[in-house]
């Protein structure tokens, strides 16, 4: 079985709506990063300097690859990436190999039984 690494970076509230798309797109699970920071093309300085950023989190979702195009195209599109100047970006890098997905290699095996009946 293959996998896709999803990376979102997005602002913080719209995390769990990212999230739940994901699950909703066949995603078995994630890791959030919060509390990042990130710049567009021209970053926000304060008067003293300082730059001034909202609260990013990172979210990683090891997707499986035949899912992995539908899952970032529907985060994209509820969190509107492409509509929303400074919301986020979404892409996905290919995983050579993994360990510790036992359970998740079960349930989409599962999921992809139940899909052929």
């Amino acid at each position: 079985m293959k996998f896709k690494l999803i990376i979102v970076m997005t602002e913080d509230h719209l995390t769990e709506k990212a999230l739940e798309t994901a699950r909703a797109q066949g995603a078995t699970g994630c890791t959030v990063i919060t509390s990042a920071r990130g710049e567009g093309l021209t970053p926000t300085k304060s008067f003293l300097g300082l730059t001034v950023a909202g609260q990013r989190d990172v979210i990683l979702l090891m997707v499986e690859e035949h899912h992995s195009r539908e899952i970032l195209e529907a985060i994209g599109q509820v969190c509107e990436f492409e509509t929303k100047p400074a919301t986020g970006v979404a892409f996905q890098i290919d995983i050579e190999d993994a360990i510790g997905l036992k359970g998740q290699i079960m349930s989409i095996e599962q999921k992809i039984s139940e899909e052929d009946l």
